[in-house]
């Protein structure tokens, strides 16, 4: 029994040895430890006691396991059981070198001579390394269901979930969202979010509002309005890299209160940091962020930046730049011109939907770049035998839309419609009838063949086809100058043409101009038509625009008089023409229109100018577009000589060379088109 009294007075003693050596030095050191450890408590409130130990080693409990390694179940008899069987002299020694082998390990940090758990780091590491493994994202939320005890455990969770999802495709990601939200982890990583939202890092902080957005979370849950609020809260801690994934985040959600408020303090706050930010991936998403309401000089400013680092300007910057010029509605050449450039020079590596969003963009922004769609069409055209046939309708759409004749690969499109028309299904068909139509491209070597294709499947789709796509299919081949009669027949009926023109309709007006000119199609190009001898003509006003008195004045200089020729004549069928002038059968002498308007006279010519703008022609060449087009033929049917004159042109001239050139055009029996900008 004295034995045992005098162990365990020795075991009193060597106490405050081995307090000396585990206990903080400081009380402010104390203070801070437990600050440490209090750190970890709120994320683990719901976890059972013992799962935690052994996920996490109680940092409380962690002397005693130092004091014995075998111990599992903590109590004072155990405690004393233990420290009974160590001998006095040992005590120091045992605490010396039981150390670095037992399952915690302390270390001082900086000058606070703070403490931290290197068992802490170590089980971190493993996490980030299992993390790295996850294949799916249902992986890692087993994961974090398993593992994960600490604010930055969670936030890594769910941006990788938000990685891994984002890399599946379309119909993979409708199948595994549902999976992602019926997952019983999902809902507590949410909500560790939301309860450690303010104690998140700036850079935990936007990943993971960004991540949640993205995945779908309803934007008005309390989860997305909270980390919207606290990244106003810290709004101005965030570095330029936050800055730039919190605008992209922004740009995809929807407008409220509190989206709003964040939206204006970005707003400021980019345009603090513009100067600094030297980055164009980080610009092109500022520029994402504040778009189409930004004030002018915000967009200026961050056009400066941008070209300031346009020589750093790579290749995928160059594509991701045209959308976000899209997205800010700004319209800067140089910096148009710059990524332009960049794609022509790679255009083999740029994807197919990016071409049509490249294409879609310049016809937003009103960029006019012959070269650049020169480029993508010859590529097209150089591998038309690898894209489908749906792809190439969408590209020729797309350059319908800007007003581009890609020739030779309308040529090449044209070749595969006819050997394999059955493709073709009526949203198609109607495409490139628009298409070919406005372009006014018909293939010079198959013309007949092309026209027989084409009216045979629209024929094909007569029986289900609505009467509004009827009209605009016939107008388009109208356009072109073939007849389609079983299709006008159908279009002509008089129910058909009731329903057609119901009084509130909104295209009524529109649809009048279209039936109108499939009329004067059908007999104009009739082959019965026989030419006119002379056309009944008359003045529509003896007011002219401002853009054609330039024009009579050189007329008169050149003519003489206001007799030798006539302005602003109204033909049949709706027709007029800016100026007409009658010569002799030579075109060597002018003659006066009164001495020629009441007898027919097969010797006189008939000269029609028509000043029409740049957006008459297909982009970058003289080619008139379909309508002016179908009204040159027209004219020439009602006998006039057809003279197009591209009015940006002509009023940039001076009145000496206005004279000159209306001269060069009466007196030559070339009516070509001069004057056109093929820049």
């Amino acid at each position: 029994m004295s034995n045992k009294i005098s162990y365990l007075l020795n075991t009193v003693r060597c106490m405050p040895r081995c307090n000396s050596v585990l206990a903080p030095k400081s009380s402010a050191t104390a203070r801070k430890q437990v600050l440490w450890i209090g750190r970890y408590r709120n994320p683990l409130e719901n976890v059972n006691f013992r799962e935690f130990l052994n996920i996490f080693p109680s940092v409380h409990g962690s002397s005693l396991r130092f004091l014995s390694q075998k111990t599992d179940v903590f109590s004072t008899t155990d405690v004393f059981a233990t420290v009974a069987k160590i001998q006095p002299e040992n005590t120091e020694a045992l605490v010396t070198e039981e150390a670095p082998q037992s399952s915690l390990e302390l270390e001082k940090l900086d000058d606070s001579e703070t403490f931290k758990v290197k068992h802490v780091m170590n089980h971190s590491e493993l996490f980030f390394n299992r993390l790295q493994k996850c294949t799916c994202p249902c992986d890692v939320l087993d994961l974090a269901s398993e593992s994960a005890v600490s604010i930055k455990h969670f936030t890594n969770c769910l941006t990788t979930v938000w990685r891994l999802f984002k890399k599946l495709s379309e119909e993979q990601q409708r199948y595994e969202k549902q999976l992602i939200f019926e997952h019983p982890a999902f809902p507590k990583l949410c909500q560790q979010l939301l309860r450690d939202s303010r104690r998140m890092t700036r850079g935990d902080l936007v990943f993971s509002l960004h991540a949640v957005v993205n995945l779908g979370v309803p934007q008005n849950t309390l989860l997305v309005q909270t980390l919207v609020r606290v990244c106003q809260e810290k709004l101005n801690q965030l570095d330029n890299r936050c800055i730039s994934v919190l605008a992209t985040t922004l740009a995809g959600m929807d407008t409220d209160k509190n989206v709003s408020a964040l939206q204006a303090g970005l707003q400021l706050l980019v345009e603090q940091r513009i100067p600094s930010i030297r980055d164009i991936f980080t610009l092109q998403n500022l520029m994402k962020c504040m778009g189409k309401d930004a004030p002018v000089f915000l967009k200026k400013k961050l056009e400066m930046a941008v070209l300031k680092e346009i020589d750093h300007l790579t290749f995928l910057n160059a594509l991701r730049v045209f959308s976000a010029l899209v997205a800010m509605n700004y319209c800067s050449i140089p910096i148009l011109n710059a990524c332009s450039k960049k794609i022509q020079e790679n255009v083999h590596d740029v994807p197919f939907r990016q071409l049509i969003l490249i294409l879609e963009a310049c016809y937003n922004l009103q960029y006019r770049n012959v070269k650049l769609f020169s480029v993508v069409a010859d590529y097209v055209n150089s591998t038309a035998c690898l894209w489908d046939k749906r792809q190439i309708i969408l590209f020729l759409s797309a350059f319908e839309t800007l007003g581009f004749q890609p020739s030779e690969l309308l040529g090449v499109f044209a070749e595969k419609l006819i050997e394999d028309p059955e493709f073709l299904n009526l949203k198609n068909l109607m495409i490139v009838l628009r298409v070919y139509s406005r372009l006014s491209y018909v293939p010079s070597g198959q013309r007949d063949l092309f026209f027989e294709t084409l009216h045979s499947c629209l024929n094909k789709y007569l029986p289900q086809i609505s009467n509004t796509d009827l009209l605009k299919a016939v107008y388009s081949l109208c356009i072109l100058g073939y007849l389609p009669h079983r299709a006008l027949n159908e279009l002509l009926q008089k129910d058909s043409r009731d329903e057609l023109l119901l009084p509130d309709d909104l295209y009524k007006e529109q649809k009048e101009m279209m039936l109108r000119c499939v009329k004067a199609c059908m007999e104009l190009d009739s082959p019965s038509f026989m030419k006119p001898a002379f056309v009944l003509t008359e003045n529509l006003s003896s007011i002219l625009s401002l853009n054609l008195r330039k024009a009579r004045e050189a007329l008169i200089e050149l003519l003489g008089n206001e007799n030798m020729f006539r302005q602003n004549v109204q033909l049949p069928y709706k027709y007029h023409i800016d100026f007409e002038i009658r010569m002799d059968s030579d075109r060597k002498k002018v003659l006066p229109v009164a001495a020629t308007d009441d007898h027919a006279d097969s010797s006189v010519q008939r000269l029609a100018f028509l000043f029409v703008p740049l957006s008459a022609f297909c982009m970058g060449t003289t080619h008139p577009q379909g309508k002016l087009a179908m009204k040159k033929r027209h004219l020439n049917k009602l006998g006039y000589d057809v003279i197009l004159v591209l009015n940006k042109k002509f009023q940039e001239m001076t009145n000496e060379d206005a004279v000159e050139f209306l001269k060069g055009k009466i007196y030559s029996e070339n009516s070509e088109v001069t004057g056109q900008d093929n820049n």
